[in-house]
């Protein structure tokens, strides 16, 4: 069984510590994985050693991280896989859904106005949960080893514990409270200290379970039992008939060209995808306005931000659940409309953010990358929306809700908990799928993967993807310089704001620049993105986890 080699395994991993991993040009049969945390990186590694693929150690990681990593990994929230298997590619939507009880005016008080954190905390945020089908699915098609034995890593860290980062209890001080305040968060998490050992013995139970039976536990089975019974007692929408009608969907993937690569990336209803593609289309469009601008500099920063503006109202008005509403895909994409998008932009000053319209006519999330010595690659990133998601726990059965509920649109043109706006597209309806930023995505090179990429961060995903990219392409970075340098991000409104990070922000000359042109700069409490991303060039293998956390990655001949 896979659990038997992890203790060792670990050990290794704890020495190595890394954050980038690479093998020589001339390695075959090389193996990666950029996690979030060194248990899924451990995970993962074994998995492929044991004779599995890319999305048996995809699914494996999922769960693991459903353990260690409980402030985005889950079996209580939902997801996107993107993955390049045998030379095709695929895309898997696991997304929460609305409860059949769910309406538009759900979170408005008499006055029609939204109510304070009705949408994230407690028992009425969360969604119909995803994951378990969504991995069982991923699976199904594409798996070698057995389910059980993919689940038993998991299994294995829930019994018998893992220490806490130091990291892992970064939202204390303002999280904690609001979720102790009205829900059961504390009463599993409360203990949760840097560097002791968290034992999840109900979640360990649970596993078990769905490790013996599948989905059906998760949804129809004891389990399912669990969960309505903490909706009936907190107030919640999810039902039995909710959980029994969930399905995960595979859809098309959004395949663009770009600077002689493909970007395989997110559909509806990720709005992550599309904007990706806008955004390096847009770029590419003015390449002469880049010619000659320094990275991060004042003239590059505001040229970056004329690009996002426009992205995000696109985002606003037409993506939506494309099983609800008509998303003009091919339109929003097309050569001739990202021609006239880029011609808007105002290469010198600060376009009046009342005039950026649509332009058709009418935080916590996580994510990993992993690659198989065979070329097969899965991008996956999944959630609970906020960390630690709605704060409530399932009583029995151990695990967190999501709280992606307040991805929908509350109300048309009010901000959700990322700043962004929505209006009708994402408007809740029983049965729908909250749009997403998520953006799990691959660049292809004559048919091969060259880059598996993705990251949490709410409206931020894409943007900071977009950088990474950018950073590597256009401006030459190695792999571990493009991650590792300063992102910021711009989505519309507030009004002229650019967002910084605590880890990397702007040079101080420039951030002046910018403030003299018109924009306000702020500095949230929290970074921009956790990126793990894996890079094959020439047969060259590297891996990077973000040093904005505590990511591992791996490669390794096998």
């Amino acid at each position: 069984m896979i659990y038997r080699h992890i203790v060792g395994l670990l050990l290794a991993v704890s020495l190595v510590g890394c954050g980038v991993a690479e093998v020589p040009s001339k390695t075959v049969h090389a193996g990666a994985v950029a996690s979030p945390d060194k248990y899924g990186a451990a995970v993962a590694e074994q998995v492929l050693r044991n004779g599995g693929n890319a999305v048996d150690a995809a699914v494996a990681t999922a769960f693991t991280l459903a353990v260690t990593y409980p402030e985005a990994g889950n079996i209580g929230g939902g997801g996107f896989m993107t993955i390049w298997f045998d030379g095709k590619a695929y895309f898997l939507d696991y997304r929460e859904t609305a409860p059949a009880a769910a309406h538009r005016d759900m979170y408005l008080d008499e006055n029609k106005q939204v109510i304070d954190n009705l949408s994230l905390i407690g028992a009425q945020a969360s969604g119909v949960p995803g994951t378990v089908m969504g991995l069982w699915e991923a699976h199904q098609k594409f798996g070698s080893l057995p389910w059980g034995e993919l689940v038993n890593p998991a299994i294995h860290y829930a019994e018998n514990g893992f220490k806490v980062s130091a990291k892992q209890s970064i939202y204390r001080e303002n999280l904690f409270e609001k979720l102790a305040a009205s829900t059961n968060f504390m009463d599993y998490f409360g203990t949760m200290e840097a560097n002791t050992t968290l034992v999840q013995t109900e979640l360990a139970t649970t596993l078990g379970r769905i490790a013996t039976h599948g989905p059906s536990d998760f949804y129809q089975g004891e389990t399912a039992a669990l969960l309505v019974a903490q909706m009936e007692r907190d107030g919640g929408l999810i039902t039995l008939e909710d959980l029994g009608s969930y399905t995960a969907v595979w859809r098309e993937p959004v395949i663009t060209d770009w600077q002689g690569y493909q970007l395989v990336t997110a559909p509806p209803p990720s709005s992550g995808g599309i904007a990706l593609a806008q955004l390096l289309g847009l770029k590419q469009r003015l390449a002469s306005h880049f010619e000659g601008t320094a990275l991060n500099s004042t003239q590059y920063v505001h040229l970056m931000a004329e690009i996002e503006k426009r992205v995000f109202a696109d985002r606003a008005d037409y993506l939506g659940d494309p099983s609800f509403v008509t998303v003009p895909q091919a339109k929003l994409l097309e050569p001739a409309y990202l021609d006239q998008r880029a011609s808007e932009v105002n290469t010198q000053n600060i376009s009046v953010t009342a005039d950026v319209k649509p332009g058709l006519e009418g935080y916590h999330t996580t994510h990993f990358s992993i690659l198989d010595k065979d070329g097969n690659a899965v991008s996956n990133t999944y959630t609970l929306n906020l960390s630690y998601g709605s704060g409530v726990v399932v009583e029995g059965a151990g695990f967190l809700m999501n709280n992606e509920m307040d991805d929908f649109s509350s109300k048309a043109g009010v901000p959700n908990a990322f700043g962004v706006v929505g209006n009708d597209a994402n408007s809740i309806e029983p049965g729908k799928r909250m749009l997403s930023s998520m953006a799990p995505s691959l660049l292809l090179k004559n048919n091969q993967v060259e880059l598996v990429i993705g990251t949490p961060g709410g409206s931020t995903i894409f943007t900071s993807i977009f950088q990474v990219i950018n950073n590597l392409y256009d401006y030459d970075m190695s792999l571990a310089d493009a991650v590792a340098a300063p992102r910021f991000h711009h989505q519309l409104l507030p009004k002229d704001q650019i967002n910084m990070e605590p880890y990397a922000p702007l040079a101080a000359e420039t951030q002046q620049a910018l403030t003299n042109k018109g924009y306000n700069l702020v500095t949230q409490g929290w970074n921009l993105g956790d990126i793990q991303a894996i890079k094959v060039t020439n047969g060259h293998v590297e891996a990077v986890a973000d040093p904005r956390s505590r990511g591992v990655a791996k490669v390794f001949p096998y």
